[in-house]
């Protein structure tokens, strides 16, 4: 009888920690699985990344009324040119139909930081030289999706009580765009065609 009883105590302890071990083990392939999903603001960043070393037409498709500084008739074209695992660059050229001479002032940068991105904006003059304002930009805000984000501009924002920043879509091999919001509405956009690449521009100024 005491023989009986010790092996069914055994057995009950046995089985407890066998229980406990699948529990524990369960619980660490759950977290492992969390821990390598993808963020959608990782995966749009690999989305812009497909494109690295190729560069792209576009054309502005809003503006605000009465503001030249971009016009519809322009040459606009981004080139995917610096791909890291952290920061990508992509400048944007200009050409200007009334003239025919290239603006080629502006790069995109996207940082992958551990807990979304950022976007500035490196601006430079035809010597090479910073321009006076440069490197504005923000940080992702709200919006986390693979084809979207959204990033603030925090002293717009504060100056004029709505909130100002900058909208990037990315449809991977269809459509690039960038533009700046105002509230939930386009002041600014331009869409780039990713289904044709084309003859890869010239180095930014500054960036040689």
């Amino acid at each position: 009888m005491k023989k009986l009883l010790v092996l069914v105590v055994l057995i009950i302890v046995v089985f407890g920690v066998w229980l406990s071990f699948s529990g524990d083990n369960s619980e660490a392939v759950e977290t492992t699985s969390a821990e390598i999903e993808l963020q959608p603001y990782e995966n749009f960043y690999a989305s812009l990344a497909q494109h690295c070393g190729n560069a792209y037409q576009g054309g502005l498709t809003t503006a605000p009324p009465g503001d030249d500084m971009i016009t519809f008739e322009d040459i606009l074209v981004v080139h995917f040119r610096e791909c890291g695992d952290t920061v990508l660059n992509a400048p944007f050229h200009i050409q200007t139909v009334a003239d025919g001479n290239w603006n080629r002032s502006r790069t995109w940068i996207f940082t992958k930081h551990a807990d979304g991105l950022e976007l500035r904006h490196d601006h430079r003059k035809p010597d090479g030289s910073e321009d006076e304002v440069t490197m504005y930009g923000g940080l992702q805000y709200g919006v986390n999706e693979d084809g979207m984000q959204i990033f603030q501009s925090v002293p717009r924002t504060e100056e004029t009580g709505i909130f100002r920043g900058w909208r990037i879509e990315i449809d991977p091999g269809v459509r690039y765009t960038y533009g700046t919001v105002r509230g939930d509405e386009w002041s600014w956009r331009i869409d780039f065609d990713l289904t044709n690449p084309i003859d890869l521009p010239p180095a930014p100024w500054g960036h040689e």
